[in-house]
């Protein structure tokens, strides 16, 4: 499989540790509600499902934030539940709500019966993949993703999101036993999907352990760290002669950073909650760092934006500018674009990134 050239390989490097001449930035959900023409897409599609399903209409949505801001990578559009959907769970998502599961996963009988999907069920997701990167035309490079095992097993387990993880605690607590087992079909899955993301295609792939943060101090090790651990293990290094980066995303992962450090990826994610500088002496020397600004910042005006957004790169500090490996930066949010923002301040943001991390690297900005 062939594509074209790619044009823009800044946050590719920056994943590597390699020296770039700006700060890469994109947007965790930056294809999403809070574009209109997402929202347009959405309406033709009739459902969540039915747009993220239609090759046609994920490629469209996935290249939208790219037609309105310079961008320096596209995320496939999808969810991080279709690996439980293809087991048989039966997703489902209700204008204005969050996803929802009709068969959760509650007792050993349920769980004793999961497995691996079979892949031929997600074949959706991976002609979304190359259709993409088709469509790019080598534009940015293409990231692909899935939920880490944990944060699948919340949502398996719980039916629905939740408040309090009630359901799936009780589990972990109660059965230790049946949550691994249902942990290690999830990796296993995961690595599975992510693979074959990579062979569709994909040009970095991300895990977002997105309820990670909510476990205690040792079964966050336990239940979440180990298995993404037993992802990254199986996933591809390189395809078609070409490194592809792994990110891993932790919210609230901040308290198990050093831990997190050991993992065999490439790049670390952080929420708001971290301290830039202070990550970057703890794991900067082996991992590139993603992240982190408060989504809720794009709220306010584009004067506070900007300066917000100085304060994050700032917090970094100066990127490796020569040759070899150093530290590097990739911007991000903290966590997924909020669904109410207005589009004009993402511009702000992405500008401010772009200049002001050339002037951090005593270059000019672009004009």
């Amino acid at each position: 499989m062939s594509f074209p050239p790619l044009q823009n390989d800044s946050f590719l490097r920056a994943c590597q540790r390699l020296s770039t001449p700006h700060t890469p930035v994109w947007l965790m959900r930056q294809a999403g509600r809070y574009l209109p023409e997402y929202r347009e897409t959405r309406a033709r599609a009739g459902s969540f499902m039915g747009l993220a399903t239609n090759v046609d209409y994920a490629t469209e949505v996935t290249l939208q934030p790219l037609e309105r801001y310079p961008l320096d990578a596209a995320i496939l559009f999808s969810d991080i539940l279709t690996v439980p959907d293809a087991m048989g769970l039966g997703l489902s998502f209700a204008l204005g709500e969050g996803p929802r599961f009709a068969s959760p996963v509650r007792d050993e009988v349920a769980v004793r019966a999961l497995a691996v999907p079979d892949l031929d069920k997600l074949r959706y997701v991976f002609d979304a993949v190359t259709s993409i990167r088709r469509a790019l035309a080598g534009r940015v490079p293409l990231i692909g993703f899935s939920g880490s095992p944990w944060t699948l097993a919340c949502y398996m387990v719980e039916g629905a999101g939740s408040d309090d993880y009630r359901l799936v605690k009780t589990m972990l607590y109660s059965r230790p036993d049946l949550m691994h087992h249902m942990l290690r079909i999830n990796a296993d899955a995961v690595a599975a999907y992510l693979n074959a993301q990579i062979e569709a295609g994909a040009q970095a792939v991300m895990i977002f352990d997105s309820w990670g943060g909510v476990l205690a101090d040792g079964a966050f090790q336990e239940f979440s760290l180990a298995y993404t651990a037993r992802v990254l293990s199986q996933l591809r290094r390189s395809h078609d002669g070409a490194v592809i980066p792994r990110i891993v995303f932790t919210k609230g992962g901040g308290p198990w950073l050093e831990q997190m450090g050991q993992l065999d990826c490439e790049v670390l994610g952080l929420d708001w909650t971290v301290n830039l500088g202070r990550a970057r002496e703890l794991v900067g020397g082996s991992k590139a760092l993603q992240g982190n600004l408060d989504p809720n910042v794009l709220f306010a005006p584009p004067a506070q934006i900007e300066a917000q957004t100085l304060r994050v790169l700032e917090s970094f500090g100066t990127p490796h500018t020569g040759s070899g490996q150093g530290p590097t930066h990739i911007f991000n949010l903290g966590h997924g674009i909020n669904q109410h923002t207005p589009p004009e301040h993402v511009t702000a943001l992405v500008e401010a990134v772009h200049a002001h991390s050339r002037r951090l690297r005593g270059g000019k900005p672009e004009r």
